[in-house]
């Protein structure tokens, strides 16, 4: 345990940071799952507007820092071709 004062802020401060990543990594994860989902069972409608939402929170977690834009571009652009090979 730590003995410092600017430690243990450091302990809670990255505590309450994991968990906030957590969370946004989880609907993140739910929302591209939803996307592979609608992908292999061939539904184009739902596919693209599951799209939409799941770029959406890739964004969003892009800017509040979770993932790196490369990794982000790369998450997007796979759902992307998936849902693009879907026949109309």
């Amino acid at each position: 345990m730590a003995n410092v004062k600017s430690s243990k802020k450091r302990i809670k401060v990255t505590m309450r940071q994991t968990l906030r990543n957590r969370i946004i990594k989880s609907r993140t994860k739910t929302a591209m799952r939803k996307v592979v989902a609608a992908c292999t069972q061939n539904d184009a409608q739902g596919a693209k507007t599951a799209l939409i939402y799941a770029v959406k929170t890739i964004d969003k977690a892009t800017s509040k820092g979770v993932y790196h834009k490369n990794n982000a571009a790369r998450k997007k652009s796979k759902l992307t071709k998936m849902v693009n090979k879907i026949p109309a």
